[in-house]
């Protein structure tokens, strides 16, 4: 690939029409139909929970298993910000959690898998 200095990159672009160009970025996207994707989370007998994305031609984009925060979270039907809440935690702190970014606290962990065992107490919680 081509380097160009920074009087070629000022000259190149000072020829472009960006306008027209995202207008016929836009106008490509319109006409290209969607890629179909297919999520399914799947129960593991451990208690995790498997995440399976698929095209419509049957090509995986995803088959992981999640984390047990996600598998919590999901099971209990929140979303982030609203299981964050229940937890006391930051959104942050969750979506670094169900990435493996960083691991609950113990308290944290004995809470997250009450929650992923008996979604239903959780549900409880929520409605006071």
């Amino acid at each position: 690939m081509q380097t160009l200095s920074e009087s070629e990159l000022l000259t190149r672009d000072s020829k472009r029409d960006l306008n027209a160009e995202l207008l016929e970025s836009i106008a490509e996207m319109k006409a290209t139909p969607p890629s179909l994707r297919k999520t399914e989370f799947i129960p593991q007998a451990d208690g995790l929970v498997r995440r399976l994305v698929t095209l419509a031609d049957g090509t995986v984009l995803h088959n992981e298993l999640l984390t047990t925060t996600a598998s919590a979270r999901l099971q209990s039907g929140f979303s982030q910000a609203r299981f964050a809440k229940l937890m006391g935690i930051s959104i942050r702190t969750l979506q670094d959690w169900e990435q493996g970014r960083r691991s609950p606290s113990g308290a944290a962990k004995t809470l997250l898998r009450v929650a992923e065992k008996h979604p239903d107490i959780l549900q409880q919680v929520a409605n006071g």
